[in-house]
């Protein structure tokens, strides 16, 4: 099992929390950044747990600020080369962020992903066509659409396109999630936990990724062993693990 994203930095103890994760199972772990304090504290984990944690770098639409722009992309663009991924980048229109600003960020992040060949980790709430739209004019190749909750005629498009979409707990109480996530084929799904955010009143980890996987087991009508394996392939083959 791989859990596809999480945010490791935001766990008081990130390292007992991949301890946890090997003893549950977890091959591997997404850890994802969202402004230049988190990609750099995501990288440091990385470097402590090397061949499990594989970090990727972003700007998140929640995190943008204006006066800091130039000093965010810079770092992205500095680090991505050694990155797994670009990420979490993408749209939020329930953000405070005013859209052109959001729109151009993220513009110029998947500019970067296109360039250097890296799949990009996409943050869509409230925004599912524009993000759609963005990825695909800028010509990335490889994207995700993490926690997709959105209309199922956008989801088509990025199943048509060649991306995927990503799975979590909160398949047991989003009708939204669920109906995506019947829809789009099981090789074409990732699984995570996107910790630490609570689900039942509890803060996640990535050992607790059994959650995703029952509940899509569920959906799927397949065994857990089969959803473990397919969606553990299908990050492999998006993130390019070996």
């Amino acid at each position: 099992m791989i859990d596809g994203h999480a945010h490791l930095n935001e766990i008081p103890d990130a390292d007992g929390a991949v301890l946890r994760a090997k003893a549950a199972g977890i091959q591997a772990v997404i850890a994802v950044g969202m402004d230049v304090r988190s990609n750099l504290a995501t990288l440091e984990i990385a470097r402590r747990h090397p061949g499990v944690v594989y970090p990727a770098v972003g700007i998140h639409p929640w995190s943008i600020d204006s006066g800091r722009i130039e000093e965010e992309i810079a770092f992205v663009r500095e680090n991505l080369p050694s990155c797994i991924a670009l990420g979490e980048v993408g749209l939020d229109y329930g953000a405070k962020v005013k859209k052109k600003i959001q729109w151009s960020v993220f513009e110029r992040l998947l500019a970067l992903a296109a360039q250097m060949k890296k799949p990009a980790i996409i943050h869509s709430r409230y925004s599912y066509e524009r993000t759609f739209a963005m990825a695909r004019e800028a010509a990335v190749e490889r994207a995700v659409f993490h926690w997709y909750s959105g209309p199922v005629e956008i989801l088509k498009k990025i199943l048509d396109a060649g991306y995927s979409v990503s799975a979590t707990p909160a398949l047991a109480t989003s009708p939204q999630h669920r109906a995506a996530m019947e829809l789009a084929p099981l090789d074409r799904i990732l699984v995570e936990t996107d910790a630490p955010v609570e689900y039942g009143g509890k803060a996640s980890e990535p050992a607790d990724l059994g959650l995703t996987i029952r509940e899509l087991a569920g959906i799927k009508r397949k065994s857990t062993e089969e959803v473990a394996q397919v969606t553990e392939q299908n990050t492999r083959s998006l993130y390019a693990i070996l």
